[in-house]
């Protein structure tokens, strides 16, 4: 009994594990391919694509609860609309 409490106290503190970094090439895959559909004039211009990612500043976190997939990418708000 003692070693299940253990266990649970030890799992309550312990870190979250790293993102891995093929979960944020795919991401970043997938997001600009959306970009490229929504505006199309993106798709000949890499640099103004990147330039499109960067400004959605997604945040990767791990999801939590069964109804979230294993790696979440929160969007936040670039600095000049908040």
């Amino acid at each position: 009994m003692s070693n299940r409490w253990l266990q649970f106290f030890k799992s309550a503190f312990e870190l979250e594990p790293a993102l891995h970094p093929l979960d944020h090439r795919m991401a970043k895959k997938y997001v600009k391919e959306r970009l490229v559909v929504v505006y199309s004039e993106l798709r000949n211009d890499p640099l103004a694509l990147e330039r499109a990612y960067q400004a959605l500043n997604l945040e990767p976190r791990l999801g939590i609860g069964k109804d979230e997939a294993p790696t979440v990418f929160e969007l936040s708000l670039p600095e000049s609309v908040n």
